[in-house]
């Protein structure tokens, strides 16, 4: 159990470790208070140093021994003389004292800034008897600060985009150079009016910067400056809020972008594509119509607010071709002719080739794919029409690529050869010939002299049988004049061939009996003679036999 004594020798060893710690925490504070790159001075109330730190020697230029002891109103500039008892005042009062900025004269009589901070000193019952303060040389910093905001400045100015800032009440606080154009209002007369009043919407401009200190910032707000004398200029405005280094928001800088030249080129590439007569459309990457022309409207018969946000392959007899469509632009950057046929609303088919390609940002970024289709319901109709003429004739037809290789036929053309359109088609046309050089040497004609005319061939069937065939050829085109291939139509003239064959064989031989028939003649012609010439021997010896016999 304790005892009196031992209580009373705990207490004493309990007492001489509190002054222990106390002194050894005053020891520390004071090291603190020597070593401070600050400026710590205690003073009385009547402004007379107590003390004077190393970091008050260094800011200051005075030793402890110039200091202690002496008013250091020496160290206030001329016109601050009020200043301290003022603060004082306030400390005595018991009245919070915030730190301040303010300016003091070095021992050079150098005068520089410093940033204050003040506090009471209290004896044992707590009445004020002494202020201490703290201060920080900021002359470089402050400098650096002007400089800073000058460099700020010359860098708001030279912009050529109207640049504003605006306090939380809407009013403005600052603008530059191009604001006072682009309004036709003076810097004196802008700074404290309110900041929507310099827009065709002004409700919406009060709307635009309340949202700003709201969330931190906007983007690409649009707006419409007028000017004093009525000019209206579109704008942008991309703004944030800016604080104080303790993060406080001190108000709104907005930079407005002249969009009036892009938005006048915006409704003129509009103009253009509402004039279009073809149905032009915008598609996102995940293929939602983003914008269509009237042409688009009228062509599927739904409007504008039903398209914009649908999924743009529903409008094809071919969902899934349409939708593979847009997934190829996307992956190869274009298409060109995609075949597609849009369905109307009430039924009416459309066919269309679709000429599709990729759309950027100014930064390269894909947006989406604007795609234009052209009607080729007639063309498609036309072509049916020709192809039903190119299958009613009679005559061997095809159309030849510039390497030789057949790319379509007609019935006529299977029949002569024996053989599919699918094995006729991307085969090579000479194969078929007799003469395989002689037809290749054919087409080459006509790709170099645009056409040939009765070019004779011989036409050979799967099961040998032979057909001769004169051709006219000729090249066709694009609507561009771009050679496309050799079209080619041979009249089978095997009969003709034969009857002239015929009518050769008759001839030579009626030539022949006729040969035959002059021999006859002249050898009969021949014995005639002879019997005149005997017969005048016979005459001519009777004659001279008589003569004798006389």
């Amino acid at each position: 159990m304790a005892t009196p004594e031992s209580a009373n020798k705990y207490f004493q060893l309990q007492e001489f470790q509190l002054k222990k710690e106390f002194a050894d925490e005053r020891s520390m504070l004071a090291s603190l208070v020597q070593t401070s790159d600050d400026a710590i001075v205690a003073k009385t109330l009547d402004g007379i140093v107590l003390t004077w730190n190393v970091g008050a020697e260094r800011i200051y230029g005075y030793t402890p021994e110039e200091m202690i002891g002496t008013p250091v109103v020496k160290l206030i500039p001329h016109g601050r003389e009020n200043e301290l008892p003022r603060v004082i005042a306030k400390i005595v009062r018991g009245e919070k004292t915030e730190h301040y900025d303010t300016q003091r004269i070095r021992k050079d009589g150098t005068i520089i800034d410093v940033s204050h901070t003040v506090s009471p000193i209290k004896d044992k019952n707590g009445k004020v008897v002494a202020i201490s303060s703290v201060a920080r040389d900021v002359t470089a910093q402050k400098e650096a600060s002007q400089q800073s905001a000058q460099y700020a400045r010359s860098l708001i100015e030279a912009s050529l985009d109207p640049l504003v800032t605006i306090s939380a009440d809407g009013k403005i606080t600052d603008v530059n150079e191009a604001t006072i154009k682009v309004t036709g209002i003076s810097r004196e007369v802008l700074i404290g009016s309110d900041f929507s009043n310099y827009f065709t919407e002004p409700e919406k401009a009060r709307e635009g910067y309340k949202q700003v200190f709201a969330k931190g910032f906007v983007a690409d707000y649009p707006l419409t400056i007028r000017h004093l004398d009525g000019k209206l200029t579109d704008v942008l405005y991309n703004a944030s809020v800016y604080k104080d280094i303790r993060g406080n928001v001190l108000g709104v800088f907005a930079a407005a972008r002249d969009v009036t030249a892009q938005k006048q080129a915006s409704q003129y590439a509009r103009s253009l594509i509402e004039a279009s007569l073809d149905p032009l459309v915008t598609i996102s990457s995940d293929g939602k119509i983003t914008d269509v022309n009237e042409a688009t409207i009228q062509v599927t018969g739904t409007s504008r607010e039903e398209l914009i946000g649908s999924d743009f392959s529903t409008y094809f007899t071919e969902p899934a071709r349409a939708r593979d469509g847009y997934q190829q632009v996307f992956a190869k950057g274009f298409v060109a002719d995609y075949p597609l046929t849009i369905r109307h609303k009430e039924g009416k088919l459309t066919d269309v080739l679709y000429n599709a390609s990729i759309y950027k940002d100014v930064l390269g970024n894909v947006l989406g794919v604007f795609a234009a289709a052209r009607d080729v319901s007639a063309q498609k109709q036309a072509s049916q029409y020709a192809r039903s003429l190119i299958e009613a004739s009679l005559d061997p037809l095809v159309t030849i690529n510039p390497e030789g290789k057949i790319t379509d036929v007609n019935e006529a053309t299977a029949k002569v050869t024996g053989r599919p359109r699918e094995e006729l088609v991307g085969s090579d046309f000479s194969n078929y010939f007799a003469e395989p050089e002689k037809a290749r040497e054919g087409y080459q004609q006509v790709f170099a002299k645009g056409s040939v005319s009765d070019y004779p061939l011989t036409i050979r069937h799967r099961d040998g049988r032979q057909t001769d065939v004169l051709y006219n050829a000729s090249v066709y085109k694009d609507v561009r004049g771009k050679v496309l291939g050799v079209f080619a139509a041979a009249r089978d003239v095997t009969a003709q061939k034969r009857a002239e064959r015929e009518v050769g064989e008759q001839r030579t031989r009626e030539l022949a009996r006729l040969a035959e028939l002059e021999r006859f003649q002249k050898l009969t012609v021949g014995r005639e003679l002879k019997m005149i010439e005997l017969k005048k021997e016979i005459e001519e010896l009777k004659r001279r036999v008589g003569e004798t016999v006389t």
